[in-house]
Order: C-alpha cells, then structure tokens, then sequence
C-alpha cells in the first residue's frame, strides 16, 4: 500500500480497529441509549449498521450483516450509515449516498474488495468517479449525484446521526434508537449480529 494513502487511512484505521479492542470480560453485550433516540423510520424498529469503507472490521462483517438483514421480519427498517469520523472520510460515505442514490448498492462489495483486497486509494472524490466509471457507471451521471444537494444532504444526516448515537469506532450496530452492540462488546462478527437479532425482537414483542 503507498505511503500517501496509509496516511490518509491511519486514523480512520485506529478507529476501526477500537471496536475490537474490549473484550467480552470487559463489557456488556450492548450499551443502553441515553437518551433514547427517534428513528428515522416512525413505527419501526430502526437498524442502523455504522461502519466505512476502510475498516477492515467493516470489511469483515459485511457479508454476515447482508445476510442477517435479508432474514429481518416485517416492522424492521435496516439503514446503514457510513461515518466521516475525520475530513479524509468524507468522500467515501459520499460513494455509499451516490450508489443508493443510483440504485447501485450491489457494487457494495466491490467497494470493499477494491480497497482491502486490490488496495486501491478510493479516499478522494476524482478516484472514486475513476473506480465508478471502470464498474460501468456513467461518469457524468455519477459525478453529478455524488455533488448533488441530496447526497450532501443525507452525508450531513449521517454525520448527525453518528454525533447522536454517540459512535466512537465501526462496525456497531444501533438497535430501536435504544442499544448499542459490536463485536468489541460481543467478541465476533457474529456475536454482535445475534445480539442485535435478540434485541431487535425484544423490541418487536413489546
């Protein structure tokens, strides 16, 4: 990996890798909310999976948080929410708005794999139109979604949203505006998905 783009990913990395430094020893399975938070979402149990591009944690627990949110039953929304912990991250939860926006979100893995598996810089808006437009995306359409005032507009929710469920590291998962779990609190991938499915239907049974 060069050495321009280790130090552009270094503390969104520190970061990440912070979810993973508690060991079950040491925590609850979930943090409780305080206070509790309205979804976006009224008369659901709002999912919101908070995670970015670079974390290798992230990158980890993708395919098992793909898989669990095909099983959520009805009266649950799922909504995933890339952070921008630093300025350096703005970009790429910029990409994820602009692929919802598109209707392109299947290109989610390819995001992680051209990052963790080809090492590839997608950091800064002028690569990333590059990387959309070698997927096959129109490059104009792209670039104007991804400097629309939608797009700024749902990044700004996010960073909100971040603020207020009070994320420090990725991936954690908030339940109901109401829990908190990750796999630093549960010890693996897993763990944290079966502590959000359990508390995810203990809010559905109230």
């Amino acid at each position: 990996m060069k050495i321009a783009l280790f130090s552009r990913l270094l503390s969104g990395l520190v970061l990440g890798l912070a979810a993973l430094a508690v060991t079950p020893a040491q925590a609850a399975p979930y943090d409780t909310l305080d206070p509790v938070q309205p979804p976006d979402t009224p008369g659901q149990v709002e999912v919101l999976e908070f995670f970015f591009y670079t974390c290798p944690h992230c990158n980890s627990i993708q395919p098992l948080i793909e898989k669990w949110r095909k099983t959520l039953p009805d009266g649950v929304a799922f909504k995933s929410v890339p952070v921008a912990f630093n300025a350096s991250m703005r970009d790429m939860q910029k990409l994820y708005y602009t692929l919802e926006a598109m209707g392109r979100l299947d290109l989610q893995p390819a995001v992680f794999k051209a990052i963790h598996e080809e090492h590839k810089d997608l950091t800064r808006a002028k690569d990333i139109i590059e990387w959309a437009a070698a997927q096959g995306l129109d490059r104009k359409t792209f670039t104007d979604t991804f400097n629309s005032f939608g797009v700024q507009t749902k990044a700004t929710r996010a960073d909100e949203l971040t603020k207020a469920y009070h994320v420090e590291g990725t991936p954690t998962i908030a339940i109901g505006g109401r829990y908190l779990t990750s796999p630093a609190q549960t010890g693996t991938y897993q763990g944290a998905i079966d502590e959000a499915d359990k508390l995810v239907k203990q809010l559905l049974a109230k």
